[in-house]
């Protein structure tokens, strides 16, 4: 196994090739300063097992915060955090470096009111914010703020240090011409763009001759008008003869959605996705190069490594998903992997100042995510009395509850009403792209099988039944149902169906092809729904009460998403309010402009979010059994939401009292 093999960066031996990516998580203090949550969030994946940990990237003045909740390294006094984090990481056999950046243009005017600059003149198409040139003096300064962080991180006890010239930051702005219209030093010739960051690396290897330095660099901006190939590897190989000891490759640019999905991949980017453009870089240096993008599985690793593109694989989202991916590659922890499915929920918490989660693991940057709490089976059960647990509903919430019950070592059976499994999972999977959710779903059912956890379908649970199971504690999680039409549709055509888009994930070819379809609710669900029409050429408009149109979707998914329906015809109007509906037209008010009319066409869709299926409480109240709701029946939500519930009343079940069984 190509990955599990040790490799050479500098003067380090790493015992194997995966390097963590740096990602953000919104754990620090918002003066910057490490807490435990950053040090046990870090450590857990060290005890993973990978190779070295790149830590998020950390700013080198106050001056360019990139959120309110970043570590930070421009001051001697996040020093000692910093060692304890390290420290931490060490413990566990893995190496650490230290990423530093600047944002440049991409600082947010929104975020702690921090001045966005650059090479020059120029308004952030993401923000809007005016971006103001540095002057030569300036650059100076930074080049030597980059110093003193690289020296604070070596003090701390980092191995190395990673310099972000990628991503759309500031050494990127720098060196492509799309950014830097300067006409001195620093701008122009490939040779003056390049300058600020081949400076910024020689004052580093001249101030800390013996610290370890990588550079991460975007391989493509994927823009019309971005560097070329011969010009990134130009820079490669510039970076190579500085002295940088490795090159990490990711792509695109942050400075939008747009652009920033070729950093931060949705679902429809295959797996290894930098790869092909990585090679060629690789192929130019003699240095080792890290490779990003969508590296989901172990197999998809060792295909970027087969493939001659890369001598690292940089893993990043796989690794909030699942701190243990690499025990779990090499076969030294015993349980499946919690993949990864791009839904990109993390990078958006992170842009809307929320600390980092994942719905594959919503106790990310918690103690529950440690092995002992995520895959309890693996562990002799805790020493408190066993219970028997039943639990109401074979969805996505009712099954992680029973895992981790079952796994605590709890007697556990599930009934469910339908025929089949699942619960939601079934219309999750039903749109273009998202097979990539079917994970969610695999990595807990497979368990459920392997603990052989009893599951009953078609059993329509009553107070009899649940008296009789003499259970300790019921779990329900019955999930919900299609919310009712917000408006009457009896003065509809009889000729036009009316239907839930609950409907056409379940059954699309109910729908024949080139239907005229109205779909009204333009959030995540409706604009799914239009992206399942599209494919077999239904002419579609989207109705939407607010102002954006997919809200809930992760941003980079999100623009994907309403791009390819624009491109194939459908039409999304937003701030469109119905008045009125009759036989075949809906009167509406878009925006401010006066009341119109717009044909309904062959069928009408409702994609206006369910309520929660709270029907069977009443008969579990009547028994007097102990109960706990998670999922849609406790709150509609996400899967996220329903994880969280599921794995924490299952570990809660340890400290539940018996319901006597004598019922």
């Amino acid at each position: 196994m190509l990955l599990q093999q040790p490799g050479q960066i500098g003067n380090l031996r790493l015992k194997n090739r995966i390097v963590m990516a740096p990602m953000g998580t919104n754990y620090s203090t918002t003066d910057g300063l490490s807490t435990q949550r950053d040090c046990e969030y870090y450590a857990e994946r060290a005890r993973g097992g990978v190779a070295m940990i790149m830590t998020e990237a950390m700013i080198v003045t106050e001056t360019a915060r990139s959120h309110h909740n970043s570590l930070c390294c421009y001051h001697d006094r996040f020093i000692p955090g910093l060692a304890r984090l390290v420290q931490g990481i060490k413990d566990h056999g893995s190496h650490v470096f230290g990423q530093i950046n600047h944002r440049g243009a991409l600082l947010r005017r929104a975020v702690l009111n921090m001045e966005p600059v650059g090479p020059s003149d120029w308004i952030n198409p993401n923000t809007g914010d005016a971006v103001r040139a540095l002057r030569v003096p300036e650059i100076h300064e930074l080049q030597g703020l980059f110093v003193a962080a690289a020296r604070r991180l070596w003090l701390a006890g980092y191995d190395g240090v990673e310099i972000h010239a990628g991503n759309g930051y500031l050494f990127q702005q720098f060196f492509t011409e799309r950014v830097n219209q300067r006409t001195d030093q620093y701008g122009g010739t490939l040779q003056n763009r390049m300058r600020m960051l081949l400076e910024t690396i020689d004052r580093v290897k001249q101030a800390l001759p013996d610290l370890c330095l990588v550079v991460r660099l975007s391989a493509s901006e994927f823009v019309e008008g971005g560097y070329t190939q011969d010009e990134i590897i130009a820079l490669a190989q510039a970076v190579e003869q500085a002295g940088a000891d490795a090159i990490d490759l990711s792509g695109g640019s942050n400075e939008s959605p747009q652009l920033s999905k070729y950093c931060i991949q949705p679902p429809s980017f295959a797996r290894g996705c930098l790869a092909p453009v990585a090679k060629p870089i690789k192929e130019a240096v003699k240095v080792p190069v890290f490779v990003a993008g969508r590296i989901v599985t172990p197999a998809d690793a060792e295909a970027v490594l087969a493939s001659g593109s890369a001598d690292f694989v940089s893993v990043g989202r796989a690794l909030y998903a699942d701190p243990h991916w690499a025990l779990k590659a090499f076969g030294d922890v015993k349980a499946p992997i919690r993949e990864c499915i791009a839904c990109n929920v993390c990078f958006e918490r992170l842009t809307l100042e929320k600390d980092v989660s994942c719905v594959q693991n919503p106790m990310l940057g918690t103690e529950f995510e440690a092995l002992e709490f995520a895959e309890p089976q693996l562990f002799a059960p805790p020493q408190t009395p066993r219970k028997r647990v039943l639990v109401l509903g074979a969805g996505v919430a009712g099954i992680e509850a029973a895992r981790i019950a079952r796994g605590r070592g709890h007697d556990v059976e599930i009934w469910e009403k339908a025929q089949r499994v699942g619960g939601q999972i079934h219309l999750a999977v039903a749109a273009p792209d998202k097979t990539e959710v079917q994970p969610v779903w695999d990595y807990r059912w497979s368990q459920l099988m392997e603990m052989k956890v009893p599951v009953k379908c078609g059993v329509d649970a009553d107070a009899a039944m649940i008296k009789a199971f003499k259970p300790d504690f019921v779990v329900v999680a019955t999930g919900s149902v299609p919310r009712e039409a917000p408006i009457d549709t009896s003065a509809l055509a009889s000729d036009i169906a009316v239907m839930h888009a609950w409907d056409v994930f379940a059954a699309p070819e109910r729908i024949a092809p080139g239907t005229s379809v109205t779909v009204i609710g333009g959030g995540m669900v409706g604009v799914e729904v239009a992206d399942v029409l599209r494919l077999t050429g239904c002419d579609i408009q989207v109705l939407e009460m607010q102002a954006t149109a997919a809200n809930g979707m992760a941003r980079n998914n999100k623009f994907e998403l309403l791009e390819r329906i624009a491109a194939a015809g459908v039409r999304v109007i937003t701030q469109c309010r119905i008045e009125s509906l009759s036989e075949r037209h809906l009167t509406v008010k878009i925006g401010q402009t006066a009341s119109t009319q717009l044909p309904v066409g062959q069928v009408l869709i409702f994609a206006n979010g369910p309520r929660s299926n709270i029907d069977v409480v009443t008969a579990i109240e009547q028994v007097g059994i102990p109960y706990a709701r998670v999922g849609d029946c406790h709150a509609p939500g996400d899967f996220l939401s329903a994880i969280r519930d599921g794995w924490m009343v299952g570990l809660g079940i340890d400290q539940q009292p018996f319901s006597g069984r004598t019922v």
